[in-house]
């Protein structure tokens, strides 16, 4: 019970808050950070997948004007949309 007592005396308890609120501040910071970090993450990411969506959809056009398949603009008409819609979005 002596060790308790000394524990809770009013000059332990100072620097005993100060670490425990540097400890849940650092917490609370380093959270909101990983948080920003993996929406920016997600967004570059879905930015990239749009990009190889596109370039896939010209390699796919021009493979079938090579073979000589008549619906070749199938693709642009697939792929593209997504893109002139986030254009129209901005604006």
């Amino acid at each position: 019970m002596n060790t308790i007592s000394k524990l809770f005396k009013a000059k332990r308890m100072l620097p005993i808050s100060a670490n425990l609120l540097a400890i849940g501040g650092s917490t609370y910071y380093l959270q909101s950070k990983i948080a920003y970090n993996l929406e920016e993450q997600e967004s570059r990411l879905d930015e990239i997948e749009g990009t190889l969506r596109g370039h896939i959809g010209l390699i796919e056009d021009a493979l079938d004007r090579i073979e000589g398949k008549k619906d070749g603009k199938k693709m642009e008409e697939l792929y593209g949309k997504r893109g002139r819609d986030e254009k129209e979005m901005k604006n």
